[in-house]
């Protein structure tokens, strides 16, 4: 960073402070990863410089000859990872990926069938707060008391009793694995259109270790950012006809692609799409499908640990890569864990639970992940030591010489596995 630090050495303290934090931390945020130099070198590119409205070979702009190779070469891994028909990759976010697609498929005020977000849904998923939720009239489904999973016989009922125009799938903070196919069947029992917000587990799908919607979803939007290991940013994936519309001049892709530009965004950010399109490439790789299934073992052997610690988990375990802690019995709030973890350098999400008592700002839960310390180079032993650490956090909060113990043990674990050596990660 010789230019930045010469020209704005503040931001350049801060940022060298936050690769130090990268560095001597562990990062168990469930929707954090950590990108291969050959990402960060996409992203950080002159590509940064163009104007390209619209679509490759269709630019509102001239010029963009060499930007549409490379948005061509992001739509091409997209679909070949995936198996979809058709692919967007201009959205910033995930949540204008949900907006386009909620564009695209419905009208103002149309009905949404989604998870509830204290259940493990997600804020564009309908929650009143969210554009999605002033926009749509959305009810919701959530998961049994009893099991923390979804009850599809719940859902089927909702579903007959509300006749939503669009019903959605997939989840923030659900640690098990969701049927599709499921959903599917509901979704033609009551003439819906079915989404699938995979933001989460869209590593895992491109791996097929999880179920996969591709080919029973009418859309299917992720980050590119969680499991798939890319830069912060969205894709939508969709098929090329319209199942319930065939009156309409535009087919599925077509009005996929006319809700994200000119509808909800202008100008893509190239130099992300040229990054994603080496995560993709990356994502096609051999290794892609051993690191997938080693953030699933790895999430098990942590569960299993935090378990034999006598702390509860919501759903009792996982399937993903994903934890959800459930402090109630504890008496501790997920803010003061959160705390705690990261005073000790364990970086963690406070989190509501299903049926959670508590406000949203500090509830009843605590989030953990294990795709950035998987990309490490993490495996069980580690995910057993890491588990045993946040046990000793949670029933010693105050004590300050277990804090300093554990923060050694940390500091000694990660340096075994480093990150951005020598700026490389893979």
């Amino acid at each position: 960073m010789s230019f930045l630090s010469k020209f704005d050495p503040e931001i350049a303290d801060a940022i060298e402070n936050e690769i130090n934090r990268q560095r001597s931390g562990l990062e168990m945020i469930a929707s954090e990863n950590i990108v291969s130099r050959a990402v960060l070198e996409a992203m950080g590119t002159p590509l940064t410089n163009k104007y390209s409205e619209g679509y490759p070979g269709k630019r509102y702009y001239g010029g963009n000859q060499f930007i549409d190779v490379s948005e061509n070469l992001a739509i091409d891994r997209a679909k070949k990872i995936f198996g979809a028909e058709h692919a967007n990759v201009q959205p910033h976010s995930g949540s204008q990926a949900n907006a386009a697609a909620y564009f695209a498929l419905l009208n103002p005020s149309d009905k949404i069938l989604a998870m509830n977000l204290a259940h493990g849904g997600h804020l564009s998923h309908g929650a009143p707060v969210n554009f999605s939720g002033k926009f749509y009239n959305v009810v919701f489904y959530g998961v049994s008391k009893d099991t923390g999973r979804i009850d599809m016989d719940d859902v089927r009922e909702i579903a007959l009793r509300e006749k939503p125009r669009l019903i959605l799938t997939g989840a923030s903070a659900y640690p098990r694995e969701i049927d599709f196919a499921a959903f599917r069947k509901i979704a033609d029992e009551v003439g819906a259109y079915l989404m699938a917000d995979i933001a989460h587990i869209a590593g895992l799908v491109a791996a097929k270790i999880h179920s996969d919607p591709v080919p029973v979803c009418d859309v299917v939007t992720t980050t590119t950012h969680k499991t798939l290991r890319g830069p912060r940013g969205a894709l939508i994936l969709s098929k090329i006809a319209d199942r319930l519309r065939p009156e309409d001049k535009k087919n599925l892709a077509q009005k996929i692609d006319s809700a994200v530009f000119p509808g909800m965004q202008g100008g893509p950010l190239e130099h992300v799409i040229a990054a994603k399109a080496v995560a993709m490439l990356e994502a096609l790789q051999p290794d892609f499908i051993e690191y997938q299934k080693q953030i699933v073992k790895n999430a098990k052997v942590l569960a299993e640990t935090l378990l034999a610690g006598g702390l509860k988990l919501v759903s009792g375990g996982t399937d993903n890569h994903l934890i959800l802690i459930d402090l109630t019995d504890t008496g501790l709030a997920g803010k003061q864990v959160e705390d705690a973890l990261g005073e000790v350098e364990i970086y963690v999400n406070k989190n509501m639970i299903p049926y959670d008592t508590r406000k949203p700002t500090d509830p009843s839960g605590i989030r953990l992940g294990t795709p950035a310390l998987t990309t490490r180079g993490m495996k069980e032993n580690e995910m057993k030591l890491v588990g045993e650490m946040i046990v000793k956090i949670v029933k010693n909060i105050a004590d300050e010489n277990i804090k300093k113990e554990v923060r050694e043990s940390v500091r000694e674990l990660v340096t075994k596995f480093p990150i951005y050596q020598g700026f490389s990660v893979l």
